[in-house]
């Protein structure tokens, strides 16, 4: 059998064969004609609609041929209207009966299928009615309580049931002899049913709906779902393939044009598609024959199909596939071609000619298997790629380490970032202890003033850099010091009490020594002093620095000092009266003596020259010739180091290091508002990421502590939510409100009873979640150690834990 088709004048809603499968009829606004199927053609039998003598100005929803009698048909209307119709007669004798029960769209219209007088509609009205051909009127009317009914389908395995779906996405069965009420009733779906179909060899029921699935139900007991189809688009029509228990095909209400048959075990990709249709299709009929079926579309065709012209979409899929999991682990799979499987199944063929056979033996078994009924088989190999993960494994370790053993509150922040520093190395993070070193050195205590400062009036910030000065003398007074009594131990005493004599001499005091062998060792940059030096004579555990932090160290102190004496050559080059001396010479940089400037700058702060915000670069008080005060230093700017902090905190985050980031952010506390880079969605999708992979390792402690530390009300208020538990009465199971052991419905205490020893448990309450059953902790975890049956006797195994 062949393909071919026949166009009408306008689109059809709906076909239906007689029951020997020789004629088909069609109907639609404008279209009702009924076809004798040839071998290769259609060939038009009856046009009702080129009568002029019937009342047919109503456009045709659905069509149905009585299963028993070639002579009726029976069409439903947009009108309301039943009609039934007699192939036998002619003219206006062809209607026989035109019923108008129904008050509005009539959706489907079905024979019995033993009963050729007996039809049932389905109706936008959302009542079923039941009609004898031989009465003017209903028999029976069947109301669903529904919007509206949109299929009804007799069943083929009971003569009094019928089945019907609604808009509500339930579906509902009926018994013919019982109109008052439903035998059962069920959610099928999320959305309409448009359509529903018995499948002709067991009980099951096919539904189709606008969520996009198909559904079989078993319905022999309680309704069962036993295969969901997912479709790209909402299914208006299915049918179920005759001689093939498990294909059933489907046309779309839009975007699909094609008609598809499923294998409801493989409910992903069809097992064959039709594209002829250039338009929605409206129906599907089954010849009788598994191989050939018809149908109808909006594009105002009828089709004959056959299955040899079918396009086979599993055939098209990508055999190949490649999946990793969270360990690492690969799987492959990769498509095996026929020479391939051959050359492997025979291995011990090793001519030209017996391995050609091979493969030709192999391909016919291939194409058996193949077989027009048979799902599309690929062979295929599946690989997998697995290595011992350590670097995983590791990982895991690492992130469970670094959260238990974190401090994220109680102490200050140099103090927490100086423990997480320690804690990231000793589990082997050193790139992570430099990052809290450098957040402690950014954001601890001793420098925050440099932070909070910034951006103050020109006052604060003078202020702010003689604190920072006073930082810096202090360190390096420290690192003379140390130098001073590591040279000591070297040095003969006689020099040393002569260079303490001479020291005396100019600074007045042993408390200001400094002898020459300092001043030899301290060095000179263009007449100031460095200290580069020095680095060399340190003893070994005076300081506690890392790799090259004290090279880092004396270098940021070299950089200020010439800073500052540039500031001295700036001044003298802008007209000052005053030079500073080239020669070397050793400065005390405590700041001490806060004595007024010389005389040639008696009255800076009201210079006439000088603007308000343009204060003296500094103020100097030469005591000696090789000794000076600093008063005031060089107003700097200040360096701000949120964006690079907020930069290494994201960087962290991209290579997945959230924990880091989130630590970073809480241990910050307060400085957090300096990051005024970082906004606060992202922060809380650090924290809430954080708090997700906590709860993954089943670190529920540390989760919490997080939570409790947030700041973001998002994050902060997940410990209030879901904190209510009710326990519900066993028997009427409402929610026990008020008490945990009196219902308000019941108005009873006898579910709250320990089952062990009957009184009413009011404190702590444990049950069984298999039977209900419950009582006292204590009891019940002593009655389940010995035994594991219930206390009650109901003879369920009950489990403590």
């Amino acid at each position: 059998m062949t393909t071919f088709h026949v166009t009408q004048e306008g689109p059809v809603n709906a076909l239906a064969l007689n029951k020997d499968f020789s004629q088909v009829a069609i109907c639609g606004r404008n279209v009702f004609k009924v076809y004798t199927i040839e071998e290769d053609k259609f060939r038009e039998v009856c046009n009702v609609r080129a009568s002029k003598h019937l009342n047919v100005g109503f456009s045709c929803n659905d069509v149905s041929w009585s299963p028993t009698d070639d002579h009726y048909l029976a069409t439903a209307a947009t009108n309301g209207h039943v009609s039934v119709w007699n192939l036998t007669k002619m003219g206006k004798a062809m209607q026989e009966q035109d019923y108008q029960d129904h008050k509005r769209t009539v959706n489907k219209v079905n024979f019995h299928a033993s009963e050729p007088n007996k039809l049932i509609s389905g109706s936008q009205d959302g009542t079923m009615r039941y009609f004898d051909i031989r009465v003017k009127s209903a028999v029976a009317v069947f109301y669903s309580n529904t919007e509206s009914v949109r299929d009804v389908q007799f069943s083929p395995h009971s003569p009094y049931a019928f089945s019907a779906v609604s808009d509500n996405g339930s579906v509902q069965l009926w018994d013919i002899r019982k109109p008052e009420k439903y035998q059962q009733q069920y959610t099928a779906h999320s959305g309409p049913v448009f359509a529903c179909d018995w499948h002709p060899e067991v009980t099951w029921l096919a539904t189709a709906s606008r969520d996009r699935t198909i559904k079989v139900w078993d319905l022999t007991n309680k309704p069962t779902l036993e295969y969901t189809i997912h479709t790209i688009a909402s299914i208006g029509h299915v049918k179920w393939r005759p001689q093939r228990k498990y294909h059933i095909a489907s046309c779309a209400l839009v975007i699909d044009c094609s008609i598809n048959v499923w294998d409801v075990r493989r409910p992903y990709i069809p097992f064959a598609a039709f594209n002829e249709h250039r338009d929605i299709a409206s129906g599907v009929q089954w010849r009788g024959d598994p191989d050939i079926f018809l149908s109808s579309g909006r594009d105002s065709t009828l089709y004959h199909h056959s299955f040899n012209n079918a396009s086979r979409p599993a055939a098209k899929a990508n055999p190949q596939g490649l999946a990793v999991n969270n360990n690492g682990e690969i799987i492959f799979a990769r498509k095996i071609p026929p020479f391939q499987t051959s050359a492997s199944s025979t291995s011990s063929m090793t001519t030209p000619t017996s391995l050609a056979k091979a493969t030709v033996g192999l391909m016919r078994k291939i194409s058996m298997t193949q077989a027009i009924d048979q799902f599309h088989h690929a062979s295929s190999m599946l690989q997998h790629f697995s290595h011992v993960n350590e670097m995983a494994n590791y990982e895991s370790e690492s992130i469970l380490a670094l959260s238990k053993n974190y401090v994220l509150s109680g102490r200050s922040i140099s103090e927490m970032c100086e423990h997480n520093s320690v804690v990231a190395r000793e589990f082997g993070k050193p790139h992570l202890s430099v990052v809290w070193k450098i957040i402690k050195t950014m954001y601890g205590e001793e420098f925050l003033q440099n932070s909070i400062h910034a951006g103050s009036s020109n006052r604060e910030e003078v202020a702010h850099n003689n604190i920072n000065m006073s930082n810096i003398s202090s360190a390096v007074i420290q690192i003379e010091s140390t130098i001073n009594s590591h040279r000591e131990t070297e040095t003969d005493q006689k020099s040393k009490a002569a260079s303490d004599t001479q020291a005396a001499q100019f600074s007045g005091g042993d408390d200001e020594t400094e002898n020459e062998d300092q001043v030899d060792n301290v060095g000179t940059y263009t007449g100031f002093p460095t200290y580069l030096n020095v680095r060399s004579g340190l003893p070994k555990g005076d300081f506690s620095f890392g790799e090259n932090e004290l090279d880092m160290e004396l270098d940021s102190l070299n950089a200020d000092f010439h800073n500052v004496y540039r500031g001295y050559n700036h001044a003298s080059a802008d007209g000052s009266d005053w030079i500073l001396p080239n020669e070397a010479f050793p400065i005390r940089h405590e700041i001490q003596d806060r004595s007024p400037p010389p005389e040639q700058f008696p009255n800076h702060h009201h210079s006439p020259d000088l603007h308000e915000d343009t204060q003296p670069i500094y103020q100097v008080e030469e005591t000696s010739s090789t000794l000076i005060s600093v008063s005031k230093i060089p107003k700097k700017s200040s360096w701000d180091p949120s964006s690079l902090v907020v930069e290494t905190l994201k960087h962290h985050a991209i290579l997945g290091d959230i924990q880091t980031a989130a630590c970073v952010l809480i241990v910050l506390g307060d400085c957090r508002k300096f990051l005024k880079e970082l906004d606060e969605a992202t922060e809380e999708h650090w924290l809430l990421g954080y708090i997700e992979m906590l709860t993954s390792y089943k670190l529920w402690n540390n989760a919490t502590q997080i939570i409790k530390l947030a700041w973001l009300p998002s994050v902060y208020q997940l410990n209030q939510q879901s904190t209510r538990i009710n326990t519900n009465c066993g028997k009427c199971l409402k929610p026990l409100q008020r008490v945990g052991w009196l219902c308000d419905r019941c108005h009873s205490s006898k579910y709250a009873l320990c089952s062990i020893c009957n009184q009413v448990v009011k404190g702590l309450y444990v049950w069984c979640q298999g039977c209900s059953h419950g009582g006292h902790i204590a009891h019940m975890k002593q009655w389940v150690s010995t035994k594991k049956m219930c206390p009650t006797g109901c003879g369920h195994l009950c489990e403590y834990g």
